[in-house]
């Protein structure tokens, strides 16, 4: 399986950046797509944005496009999340996923079969 370990939240004013880190092990040959995703107090688990491991492709929820950014580093086996330009509602748990099973679409929590133990991030006024 994948074991995943978070890092990189905290306290941070609005307009302000953080750079979630996600380290990945364990059998990773089997790893279709990684993932962020992000839940509020009250609130459902919402998705943030993800990666195709062998494509690199990206796709982003639109409440953050153009200011967060996912990337990977293959040979550290860990996917990052740069968070610019934060706004107080960004405020939240984020949780890092893997997906080990082939999906069209990586949007959704139901297809992710691995998460991590979520980090706080708090964006103040």
């Amino acid at each position: 399986q994948v074991q995943l370990v978070e890092s990189g939240g905290g306290l941070v004013q609005a307009g302000g950046s953080l750079r979630l880190s996600c380290a990945a092990s364990g059998r990773t040959f089997s790893r279709y797509a990684m993932g962020w995703f992000r839940q509020a107090p009250g609130k459902e688990r919402e998705f943030v944005a993800s990666i195709r491991w062998s494509e690199s492709n990206t796709y982003y929820a639109d409440s953050v496009k153009g200011r967060f950014t996912i990337s990977r580093d293959n040979a550290k086996n860990t996917v990052y999340l740069q968070m610019n330009s934060l706004k107080p509602e960004d405020t939240a748990v984020y949780y890092c996923a893997a997906a080990r099973y082939y999906n069209s679409d990586y949007t959704t929590p139901e297809v992710y079969t691995n998460w991590g133990q979520g980090t706080q991030v708090t964006v103040s006024s």
